[in-house]
């Protein structure tokens, strides 16, 4: 299902453990853009609906994307006014990258665990060697819970302040 928001649970966990190297909003973003490509094909009814940005090479594209795009607007922030949704603009380029980086390669694994439609290591494989090795409901629930762990951790951080 593309924009599953199982992947941000893990994200929320990483982002509890390093809140000041990562950006959560660009871990989301990158799983977001990832996912255009099979709602894309989805939509279409065309098959297979995970190709080119569900393999490592395309997501590092995602990732630079990302970070282009999240540059750009910073020097067009400086000329004209741009809201500060979600606090965007105190973000670090390394922030930024980071964030994008882990939000992109985990989606992929992630990913890799359950389509079987999925080549991660395209042009250079076809194989996927993830695919099964744990249960759609382990894989959804680690998810939750890394989400409910994160979240408990960012909440616990922010009140302690």
């Amino acid at each position: 299902m593309p924009f599953t928001p199982f992947h941000f649970g893990p994200g929320i966990a990483m982002y509890a453990m390093a809140p000041k190297r990562m950006s959560l909003l660009a871990f989301c973003a990158a799983n977001v853009l990832i996912d255009v490509e099979p709602l894309y094909f989805m939509l279409t009814e065309q098959y297979p609906l995970h190709r080119f940005f569900h393999t490592y090479i395309g997501a590092s594209l995602v990732v630079l994307l990302i970070l282009g795009l999240f540059i750009s607007v910073r020097k067009l922030s400086r000329i004209t006014y741009l809201p500060n949704i979600l606090g965007w603009k105190q973000l670090e380029v390394m922030q930024i990258f980071v964030g994008a980086t882990l939000g992109a390669y985990s989606h992929i694994a992630l990913d890799s665990l359950m389509h079987g439609d999925i080549q991660p290591f395209a042009p250079f494989s076809e194989t996927n060697p993830l695919l099964g090795i744990v249960s759609l409901d382990a894989l959804h629930g680690s998810c939750v819970i890394s989400g409910i762990a994160g979240i408990i951790i960012v909440v616990f951080r922010w009140n302690a302040r």
